[in-house]
């Protein structure tokens, strides 16, 4: 139960992606693994991750309240790392075949904003380095976004900023400390 409750405790320092990988292990392989399957760069996925749950395995968005005491019903159904929305989710499950993925698994949750921002290149022609552009997709749908209806949403418009430049700072820790993560566990903690 222990080991349960460590496994999903979100990272302590979320400021250094170096940091958030020597802490989570595995973390890193399964964010190589969904560069490699996807083309998303390492740095934009985990800014999403960042901005979407602050790596909680089981965010939910804050319920709305009534009279503003009661808590009342969540806006959505977004749920887990990647804050997916059931419909969303469901129709990455069908896309790669993979029905056993679980929102609150970080593995699965990464390979989804792989997923999810190969399709925005593909449907709204968005580089996959472009993390100001994608999160706006991200959180608009592609139709949305092709429609351009976060015009008049600063709030979105200031996310998508603090996604790219947290994307930014991630890539630039990464090219530090990336060379000795592709070490391996065991090199790591004797050299």
């Amino acid at each position: 139960l222990m080991m349960v409750g460590c496994a999903t405790s979100p990272p302590e320092q979320v400021d250094n992606v170096c940091d958030i990988f020597r802490e989570k292990s595995g973390w890193y392989s399964d964010a190589k693994e969904s560069r490699a399957r996807w083309g998303v760069p390492i740095s934009v996925s985990m800014a999403f991750m960042y901005q979407e749950s602050r790596f909680v395995a089981t965010a939910k968005p804050p319920r709305k309240k009534i009279f503003g005491v009661i808590p009342g019903p969540r806006p959505s159904h977004s749920y887990g790392y990647s804050q997916a929305k059931d419909s969303t989710w469901e129709w990455y499950q069908r896309s790669t075949g993979n029905y056993g993925a679980d929102r609150d698994d970080f593995g699965d949750a990464i390979d989804f904003v792989g997923w999810y921002n190969d399709q925005s290149r593909r449907k709204n022609r968005i580089k996959k380095n472009d993390a100001y552009n994608l999160y706006l997709a991200y959180h608009e749908g592609h139709g949305g976004f092709s429609k351009r209806t976060f015009r008049n949403k600063k709030w979105l418009k200031d996310a998508s900023r603090k996604v790219a430049k947290r994307s930014a700072r991630y890539r630039s820790q990464l090219n530090g400390c990336e060379s000795r993560l592709n070490r391996g566990f065991l090199r790591r903690l004797l050299f």
